[in-house]
């Protein structure tokens, strides 16, 4: 992929928020050496969360692999602005961890946090395959359907 990370992202019609503020006592990332830690993100979209519930109750997985995909990006803006906006700085996306909010009996959260993966792989070409975890929780802050932190290398 010669093409940057801002041309796939205008391709694909995304446009990165602002990155949101903690929500509380904790820092949106942390740098460390070459690795940048991108404290979990939700699916906020015009600072409302977008997706709310439990998966395979309220939620369908769909609709929970789009609020991946907001998560994803809302990683990427968090990214861009550790990196003082330059996510050309990224070498790899080490991890993704994702929690899906899930319904006792529900188990295809690896399908909803393929939205982020997806997302994530799109975007970065190889420097966006990564390790990745897809946990079920009883609940989220805020209710919230989806979180998704990440570990990422930089230059």
């Amino acid at each position: 992929m010669s093409e940057t990370i801002a041309a796939r992202l205008a391709a694909r019609g995304i446009t990165l928020p602002e990155a949101a503020a903690p929500a509380a006592n904790y820092l949106p990332y942390v740098q460390t050496g070459n690795l940048l830690f991108i404290s979990g993100q939700l699916p906020l979209k015009d600072g409302k969360l977008a997706t709310t519930g439990l998966l395979g109750r309220d939620v369908d997985v769909e609709t929970g692999a789009k609020a991946a995909e907001i998560c994803a990006i809302n990683i990427l803006a968090q990214a861009k602005a550790a990196l003082g906006g330059d996510l050309e700085r990224i070498a790899r996306v080490v991890k993704l961890g994702g929690f899906v909010a899930s319904a006792p009996d529900f188990t295809e959260q690896h399908l909803v946090i393929n939205g982020a993966s997806n997302l994530i792989a799109d975007i970065l070409g190889e420097p966006g395959k990564h390790a990745r975890a897809a946990v079920g929780t009883v609940s989220l802050p805020l209710n919230a359907a989806v979180e998704i932190e990440a570990v990422i290398e930089v230059k």
